[in-house]
């Protein structure tokens, strides 16, 4: 499983969206057009991929725009995963 595939996993679960998650791409926009992205759920997702990948977000990293994409939310992903191997 990709790193894609894997946050598609983890908002899959954390929003309930019972395998529709499978059908989003990099750019599929999240913050503002998925119902089930409210405030609370955000703290899912970030709770969800810090568990999932072992990794932990700062507060100056998320931002709404880390929100925006799949494709941005995957980015900042990586760059955690590639701060802690470092």
């Amino acid at each position: 499983m990709n790193l894609t595939e894997q946050v598609l996993h983890v908002l899959d679960n954390a929003l309930s969206l019972q395998g529709r998650a499978t059908a989003f791409d990099l750019d599929t926009p999240l913050l503002g057009s998925l119902p089930e992205l409210d405030s609370m759920a955000v703290l899912a997702v970030i709770t969800g991929l810090e568990n999932h990948f072992a990794i932990t977000f700062s507060d100056d990293e998320l931002h709404g725009a880390v929100f925006a994409t799949v494709g941005s939310l995957c980015d900042l992903v990586e760059q955690s995963l590639a701060r802690q191997a470092s």
